[in-house]
């Protein structure tokens, strides 16, 4: 692409010059391409997409801005956003990983993090799950939240996407009665909302950096599950964040709903093998709930 849009945007965000004079793959995974850029002095983290995804890059920045302030743990800084030449961009902090991981710390942190609070269930704006739109309505009602904005929408994405059959009519008795299975009374804490293995890195410090979140306010048994989804986070993480706040007793259960939504989320990205172990999700709970 060309770089003079993106080089006026940091300047205007920065109050200083920038022009980019080395530029190199990051990968980005299977959702956008990564660039680190450099004038020689400064580096900055660079995500690209087509320009209709400018949303999208911008509902991450707010969520960045939002994790950065509970001053918990750390996340990269969002410099500026932007589009040019059929590209939108969000340009970011640069942090070099590679230190000692820290499990325990990462724990403690991510605890004080869902320490920040909201009045309500839901963000201040729409955001996205991978490339999939995330709504996040304010609600009251934590069931009827992740009933309607979260597994209702993916089961709903799933059926337009040709899903149909046992994985909709397991899923459409779930939603009418898995207000059993949430017997708790969460608070509706910040949530990084995507946080598996691959969006933590440890500075060379060692200290936990957390990234490409999909955030709002939750359970946050929701973020504890996905830690769990594809692999988990080690014991010492899980110990030392009950150490802080313990976790509550039912989360053993709970986690399979959590984590459902998920996988029906990878099954509208991806396909595949998803419908079968969602529609095995289904079963279990529903086995629960007797």
């Amino acid at each position: 692409m060309q770089w003079q849009p993106l080089e006026a945007a940091v300047e205007r965000a920065t109050g200083r010059a920038f022009k980019v004079r080395d530029s190199r793959s990051m990968g980005g995974g299977c959702i956008n391409q990564a660039v680190l850029v450099s004038d020689g002095k400064r580096s900055f983290f660079v995500k690209l997409n087509a320009a209709s995804k400018l949303s999208m890059f911008e509902a991450e920045a707010a969520g960045l801005d939002d994790m950065r302030a509970a001053d918990a743990i750390r996340v990269p800084e969002p410099v500026c956003t932007g589009s040019s030449d059929g590209n939108a961009w969000l340009v970011m902090e640069y942090i070099p990983m590679g230190g000692r991981s820290n499990a325990r710390l990462a724990g403690e942190q991510l605890a004080l993090m869902h320490r920040k609070q909201a009045d309500a269930f839901g963000w201040r704006m729409d955001n996205t799950i991978g490339s999939t739109p995330q709504p996040n309505d304010w609600m009251n009602d934590w069931a009827a939240f992740w009933r309607e904005q979260r597994l209702g929408f993916q089961l709903q994405l799933a059926a337009r996407n040709g899903h149909k059959g046992a994985l909709q009519s397991r899923g459409e008795k779930l939603l009418g009665s898995f207000d059993r299975l949430l017997d708790h009374d969460p608070v509706p804490s910040l949530l990084h909302g995507d946080l598996w293995g691959g969006n933590i890195g440890y500075d060379r410090e060692g200290n936990p950096v957390i990234f490409d979140p999909a955030v709002y306010f939750g359970d946050r048994e929701a973020d504890l599950a996905m830690t769990e989804l594809f692999g988990g986070f080690g014991t010492a993480f899980y110990e030392t964040y009950d150490a802080v706040w313990p976790i509550d007793s039912g989360y053993a259960v709970r986690k399979t709903l959590y984590n459902l939504y998920h996988i029906l989320n990878h099954l509208n990205l991806f396909g595949g093998g998803y419908a079968g172990q969602a529609q095995g999700m289904i079963d279990r709970l529903l086995a629960e709930i007797g």
